[in-house]
């Protein structure tokens, strides 16, 4: 038995590294740091990260899974493309599961993710004026971490979160827009309103408006690059 324990032990410093630089790589592109299409070479990333190969291939590997990363065959990873047609649907699907999640959160009322909502509102608020939108960014991916939370579901949640990484590149494309921060705030506080006062109707409907307005930002731009 002691043998088997000893061949199955982790170490926990490898797994938070490998979790370290997920989450660096994954923050690149989702700033656009790395764009779309752009090629993600292992020597570079070594020396831009300051870690081994294994533990930037380990990342790498994690990214595919969540399908920010393709291998091309002859050429290696790159950053995930996509198309306008897949955007759509997955803008639809983002409403359609953010629009549950809202209405549930409403429901459920979790005071503890109330005030991480009103948390991360606030911050966001106060970071807006940046023209750096990587906390604003990281702001709005902390009040959908609380809501899909708050909904209760760990299959919405799980769906949603997946969703939202293959699209936070489009995420960063809207909040370049300077008229669209203001607009996308006020949508936002009218969710976290309707979530506080438990009105799940409203929390649905604001849900879904903010997702649609989001999505026809992002895939303007997309056509634009696109054409």
């Amino acid at each position: 038995m002691a043998k088997i324990e000893s061949d199955l032990n982790v170490s926990r410093e490898s797994t938070s590294l490998r979790l370290l630089v997920e989450n660096r790589l994954r923050s690149a592109i989702g700033s656009g740091l790395f764009k779309p299409g752009q090629r993600l070479i292992e020597r570079e990333l070594c020396e831009q990260v300051g870690v081994g190969r294994t533990s930037i291939r380990e990342a790498l590997r994690q990214l595919e899974a969540e399908g920010l990363v393709t291998t091309i065959p002859h050429r290696g990873p790159i950053v995930s493309t996509i198309s306008v047609e897949e955007a759509e649907q997955l803008y639809d699907l983002r409403a359609l599961l953010e629009g549950y999640a809202g209405r549930e959160c409403a429901r459920l009322r979790d005071p503890e993710i109330i005030g991480r909502l009103r948390k991360q509102f606030v911050q966001m608020g106060a970071v807006a004026g940046q023209e750096d939108r990587s906390d604003l960014l990281a702001a709005k991916t902390e009040f959908y971490a609380a809501l899909l939370e708050g909904c209760g579901n760990v299959f919405v949640e799980r769906f949603l979160k997946m969703l939202l990484n293959r699209v936070t590149v489009l995420r960063m494309t809207s909040m370049t827009q300077s008229n669209r921060i203001g607009r996308s705030l006020a949508e936002i506080e009218t969710i976290l309103v309707a979530i506080e006062a438990g009105d799940e109707d409203g929390a649905e409907q604001a849900c879904v408006q903010h997702i649609k307005n989001a999505a026809a930002i992002a895939l303007e731009a997309l056509r634009r690059d696109n054409p």
